[in-house]
């Protein structure tokens, strides 16, 4: 297979990344990103883009699936507006385009508590966007929803305090379900709904992530 990846420079998507080229099922995988990337692999094609500008790259839109983590915080975007370009607006075309150019296979990172109706502006966002793929002209689509990630060495401190609460709950045997998820473990279920032979639509929630990470698809 060839993948394809938006948001391969985050967290999760540095782990992706690592595994699709360690991963004999992918004879090549292809990114795109915003800026220079200093990995090279003989498997790996960089695509330096603008997103503003689809006319410029959509040709180059072309595999067997697209993997999208692709995403900010509000901080980070500085503005609501600016997190829904990111968010929203970029992972929504780009996937658009990878259907209209026959990519079959969908994997979408989204969020726990995702939701179009929510009043808290990043779960009505991130629901929104579920809602707007669901619709394209995949084949397959796989949306999973983790709910809080550990990252290696985040310095987001709204994620540290939470994990280090949420940790300690598990230890007393509370909110289990919530357990924080190692972005490597997300990368290794994402490349294991991309496998799987599962066809149409599936969502994939927090608990049921862990499982699929485990599982040995070849």
């Amino acid at each position: 297979m060839k993948a394809i990846i938006i948001g391969a420079t985050g967290a999760t998507g540095i782990d992706l990344l690592q595994l699709l080229l360690q991963d004999d099922s992918f004879h090549a995988v292809d990114i795109f990103v915003r800026r220079k990337s200093e990995m090279q692999h003989a498997k790996l094609n960089v695509h330096i883009i603008d997103f503003d500008k689809p006319g410029q790259w959509k040709q180059f839109v072309q595999g067997d699936v697209l993997f999208s983590c692709l995403g900010t915080t509000l901080k980070t975007a500085g503005s609501k507006e600016a997190q829904w370009k990111i968010d929203y607006e970029y992972q929504f075309q780009f996937a658009k385009l990878a259907a209209e150019n026959k990519v079959n296979n969908y994997v979408l990172v989204s969020s726990a508590g995702a939701d179009s109706a929510s009043s808290i502006f990043y779960t009505r966002m991130k629901g929104q966007l579920e809602e707007a793929v669901k619709v394209l002209s995949f084949s397959k689509v796989a949306i999973l929803k983790p709910s809080l990630l550990a990252r290696k060495n985040t310095d987001r401190n709204g994620e540290v305090i939470s994990m280090k609460i949420i940790q300690f709950l598990n230890k007393i045997g509370l909110l289990r379900s919530m357990k924080p998820l190692p972005t490597k473990l997300l990368a290794q279920a994402m490349i294991n709904c991309a496998k799987s032979k599962e066809c149409g639509l599936s969502v994939i929630k927090a608990g049921e992530i862990w499982k699929r990470a485990q599982l040995n698809i070849k």
